[in-house]
């Protein structure tokens, strides 16, 4: 009998979801038992010719990693969704838009010309930017149209399923693939992962005490068994789904917020709401200066969700 096909892609992203692929180490052989892999441009040797030439759902499940931030990573995203039966956002980055979807702070011309331009690194006095087309002696060479904005897999085409992590942790990965193989995948649409807050199931103590001021990572080193947010650390756990096993946490670092929102939730909102929770803080005086601690706003409460989020330019 002929075995499933996986398709595995990556578009706007570090890499870091192929990898992690790659992490759930001698495992990748039961994969490799279970289906057929028919694109994985990390670690195999096909051509999008070989996708397009393929018939309609011919591709059972396509782990899509990365957003979409040009117009070669939308077209390939709905090429394999005609021909995906079972379309999977793979990681932060394609579920909501991930790092990459920062730029949305800015516009494309904002990003060429800080690239290109003024950038201390480059030499372009001509002021050169990237053309889409260009015509020379060998013939036309074309390069991908870079978007105005970045958007999660979901905004670009429909998806069955979410799973999230900057990367997603082995095991859940190994999970899926087993779900899939055995069809006890859950209903089209869900996350695989926790609806509570990671801070549900949390092993450090919380003793619900309000903070004063706020530290970097950098700046303290924490106490291995209490609530870091507790501790004046950033920490995104109130805010964000838990199903990663609190690898951060456990190395005493505070939660990134790679498992994106509760379920009807705006990660960032949220976070700020539990954050003015627990701040002490009298005046205007002293609410200014709790926001001149929090270093990267942005980037703190909208790290992995601007595409998704409620600031989101579409």
């Amino acid at each position: 009998m002929n075995k499933p096909k996986l398709a595995l892609y990556w578009a706007a992203s570090c890499g870091g979801c192929d990898v992690a692929v790659l992490d759930i180490n001698e495992k990748i052989l039961d994969v490799a038992a279970i289906a057929d892999i028919v694109l994985w441009p990390i670690a195999v040797d096909f051509k999008y010719h070989h996708v397009k030439a393929m018939k309609s759902d011919e591709i059972d499940l396509c782990l899509f990693n990365g957003s979409i931030r040009n117009s070669e990573q939308a077209e390939i995203a709905r090429t394999l969704r005609e021909k995906s039966k079972v379309m999977v956002a793979f990681g932060a980055c394609a579920c909501f838009g991930g790092i990459p979807a920062l730029a949305n702070l800015t516009t494309r011309d904002e990003i060429f010309q800080r690239a290109y331009l003024e950038a201390p690194s480059n030499a372009n006095s001509a002021g050169i930017f990237p053309q889409t087309s260009t015509q020379v002696a060998e013939g036309q060479l074309d390069l991908p149209t870079f978007s105005d904005s970045v958007s999660s897999l979901a905004q670009v085409v429909n998806v069955e399923y979410f799973v999230p992590g900057c990367p997603p942790p082995p095991e859940l990965i190994v999970d899926v693939v087993a779900a899939f193989a055995s069809a006890s995948l859950p209903p089209a649409g869900a996350v695989i992962a926790s609806d509570r807050a990671l801070c549900a199931d949390c092993p450090r103590k919380k003793e619900n005490k309000k903070i004063s001021r706020f530290y970097r990572p950098h700046e303290i080193i924490p106490d291995p068994e209490k609530c870091l947010l507790e501790q004046g650390i950033i920490c995104c756990g109130p805010a964000t789904r838990g199903g990663c096993g609190h690898r951060c946490i456990a190395a005493n670092m505070p939660c990134r917020g790679c498992f994106g929102p509760l379920p009807g939730v705006d990660q960032g909102a949220a976070l700020v709401s539990a954050i003015a929770s627990i701040y002490q803080g009298n005046n205007a005086e002293e609410a200014a200066r709790m926001v001149s601690e929090i270093a990267d706003p942005a980037g703190i409460f909208y790290r992995f969700g601007m595409s998704s989020s409620m600031l989101s330019k579409g």
